[in-house]
């Protein structure tokens, strides 16, 4: 037996983890000195929407919340507890290129196995990319496990799903791109006086990058939608997930859209994770599916 560990980066709703039996620790921000921890297991879709909402209109008013790391030590006695119950873990992360978590999670990892007195495991799995496209990646793997299919055999296969699993966004105001260094301060103003919507995503090596540049919110929607029905691969055997920082009718817009042109297995519709959601601020709107790979038709 083994558990499915994630860090709240993952973006799963509380109401999925359950259902999937998905272990998740939770990424705490500050705010106003006081802390914020991004993920309750106790909420249901509606309450989390409503945090959401709270939260990012929050921002929208100026608020500057601060984001932080899950800590080594926080890491190594969570995996601790599950080891000594003669349990293997498999831990999907946040991309190593966005955040040191996972560099984190792998310091942990390395001391338990130095431990003789623990006889199993644990298996790191780089989401190279954020939110539901690390999220997805543990239900796929919850589902394996309920198949039957031993560690190994779904770390093995798990570990080829990265490359495919693509991330594609837009944000709603570019000057939490600034706060990142994803584009400067200048551009950010003369891009928000035009209504130049950017299109991002997780490159294949596990960077946040600049994709495409549309005009205009309902343009830039449309093309995401695009690159979804465009690219997916095999869709009736996919999660597609969407994850929107309070911006809940556009999505179910979105949604709705991709449904008439692809017929896809499940949507998993959620309020962005706070701690990413941070760096991409209010009305973000990301989509997460997999594809041939992540060029997405370049």
């Amino acid at each position: 037996m083994f558990q499915i560990v994630v860090d709240s980066a993952a973006n799963i709703p509380a109401t999925v983890v359950k259902e999937y039996d998905i272990h998740v620790l939770s990424f705490v921000n500050t705010i106003d000195d006081k802390p914020l921890t991004c993920f309750d297991p106790n909420l249901t879709e509606e309450e989390e929407r409503a945090k959401g909402h709270e939260y990012y209109e929050q921002m929208r008013n100026g608020l500057e919340p601060k984001t932080g790391l899950i800590s080594s030590g926080e890491f190594e006695d969570y995996f601790r507890g599950i080891l000594e119950r003669g349990e293997d873990v498999l831990y999907f992360s946040l991309s190593s290129n966005i955040s040191g978590t996972y560099n984190s999670a792998r310091v942990a990892a390395d001391a338990l196995s130095e431990d003789s007195s623990l006889h199993n495991k644990v298996y790191l799995i780089d989401s190279l990319n954020a939110s539901l496209a690390q999220g997805i990646l543990a239900i796929y793997a919850s589902e394996m496990r309920a198949a039957g299919r031993d560690i190994e055999d779904v770390y093995n296969e798990l570990s080829t799903y990265p490359p495919h699993m693509n991330g594609v966004f837009t944000v709603g105001n570019l000057k939490h791109l600034v706060h990142t260094g994803r584009i400067s301060g200048v551009k950010a103003a003369i891009g928000n006086i035009l209504s130049i919507k950017p299109i991002l995503r997780g490159n294949k090596d596990g960077f946040i990058v600049e994709f495409r540049k549309i005009r205009g919110r309902k343009a830039v929607l449309n093309e995401l939608v695009d690159l979804v029905c465009n690219n997916i691969f095999e869709p009736e055997k996919q999660i597609i997930g969407i994850a929107h920082a309070d911006c809940y009718e556009e999505s179910l817009q979105v949604m709705q859209a991709i449904e008439k042109r692809v017929k896809v297995r499940r949507f998993i519709n959620t309020s962005y994770d706070l701690c990413t959601g941070t760096h991409v601020g209010p009305d973000t709107i990301a989509l997460f599916f997999m594809a041939k790979d992540r060029e997405l038709g370049e």
